[in-house]
């Protein structure tokens, strides 16, 4: 069992708090959005929006959970949660527009979006196991660990920044194609705003979570050298 850092929670904790509230207005935004119906369905939208970018060979499917939406850049598949796949309201369309965001983003090699995809087993990696080598670490004073889990966390801390831009751009073009495309009225757009914009906080609440978590190993590290 990983005995938990009580500092490194008391270090972090505006990041963590920051990141309830996001969650919270995300929950807000959407069940705001989900009273008003749209024009088609998610599925719909995601599937005009892909034709209408020639991105015929695009597969979207329905896969389980809540706000488990997401694109699958290996296999070409935009992947939608029940609620958005079938949903005929703003909340619905506006994620599905969103993850086709990425779809397009995908098709036009967009260099943030290569580079995060590129970065993300070696991400994975560092938040899992620094974790474990930093409680070793710190617990021992093993310096030269604390170094490994500084790296690591660089590692998650890169991709998070890189995953900022995928993020905003990705949201930026599911707003405009959404007018654009006359799925949604210029009117109706703030609801999408405010569901995409919230979703865009709990990405900004996980980035500074790392860089605070990178932050305070650099301390511990430096602080033990000090002590030699």
């Amino acid at each position: 069992m990983i005995i938990p850092d009580i500092y490194l929670m008391i270090f972090i904790a505006p990041a963590f708090i920051l990141g309830l509230v996001a969650q919270a207005m995300v929950r807000g935004a959407y069940a705001r959005g989900s009273r008003v119906a749209a024009s088609m369905s998610g599925f719909a939208a995601a599937r005009h929006i892909l034709d209408g970018a020639s991105l015929y060979d695009v597969e979207i499917e329905q896969v389980p959970g809540h706000l488990s939406d997401h694109y699958d850049p290996r296999h070409k598949v935009l992947r939608l949660s029940g609620d958005v796949y079938h949903g005929r309201t703003l909340s619905a369309v506006g994620i599905a527009a969103h993850e086709v965001g990425h779809a397009i983003q995908d098709a036009e090699r967009y260099t943030p979006l290569v580079v995060r995809n590129a970065a993300v087993p070696l991400a994975g990696f560092g938040s899992n196991a620094g974790i474990l080598l930093a409680t070793l670490g710190l617990i021992f004073r093993i310096q030269p660990l604390l170094l490994v889990v500084i790296v690591l966390f660089a590692c998650v801390v890169f991709f998070q920044l890189v995953n900022l831009p995928v993020e905003f751009n990705a949201s930026s073009r599911a707003k405009r194609l959404l007018v654009d495309l006359g799925i949604i009225s210029a009117a109706e757009l703030p609801y999408v705003k405010s569901v995409l914009n919230a979703a865009a906080l709990t990405y900004v609440a996980a980035t500074l979570q790392s860089v605070l978590t990178l932050l305070y190993y650099l301390m511990a590290f430096m602080g033990g050298r000090s002590d030699d």
